[in-house]
């Protein structure tokens, strides 16, 4: 049986898989596409390797 985390993770694989093939098909979206693949791939191995872990995350700029 699978943990939610190992669900998690090939799930965000089968999407960065996903979005590698539209970047194929599409040539003007391929860059595009392998920047979300790569993405979606390294929250996968975040999601393995230390699912209970936490992402300093900075504050976005305040609009004017």
């Amino acid at each position: 049986m699978a943990t939610h985390a190992e669900l998690a993770a090939k799930l965000l694989r089968d999407a960065a898989n996903f979005f590698r093939n539209v970047g194929e098909q599409n040539p003007p979206l391929k860059d595009q596409m392998s920047d979300n693949a790569d993405v979606y791939d390294q929250v996968a191995a975040l999601v393995e390797t230390n699912p209970t872990g936490e992402l300093e995350m900075q504050d976005a700029p305040e609009e004017k």
